[in-house]
């Protein structure tokens, strides 16, 4: 099915329940998801085998990927390769949309 409509999709929750997920669209090697980061949440360190590129739609965060630190602004984007670690801290309530090649089999359970 190609489209997926947000309404039907719904809000799981990640990490240690404060952070929350939506699965958009996905198929073939690519999947699509939004998080919401509450103000003061981590999205705490961690690595997978899939590419990642994040794209922050509302807020303001700190995100850290290998040893490198970023401030992103709604707009910003950032790519994580595969293997690397990464983390995000809210710096006020946050929505971002993430993409992942190739799909997070892990987040369609």
């Amino acid at each position: 099915m190609p489209v997926f409509r947000y309404s039907e999709q719904e809000l799981i929750p990640m990490f240690d329940n404060t952070l929350m997920r939506r699965n958009l669209a996905r198929g073939g090697k690519l999947m699509m998801i939004e998080v919401e980061i509450p103000k003061g949440s981590l999205a705490p360190p961690h690595s997978h085998a899939h590419e990642q590129a994040t794209y922050l739609l509302e807020g303001s965060a700190e995100a850290r990927v290998g040893a490198e630190r970023f401030v992103l602004k709604p707009g910003d984007s950032i790519f994580i390769a595969s293997g690397v670690e990464h983390e995000v801290h809210a710096l006020e309530d946050c929505r971002l949309l993430d993409v992942f090649s190739p799909q997070r089999e892990d987040l369609l359970k």
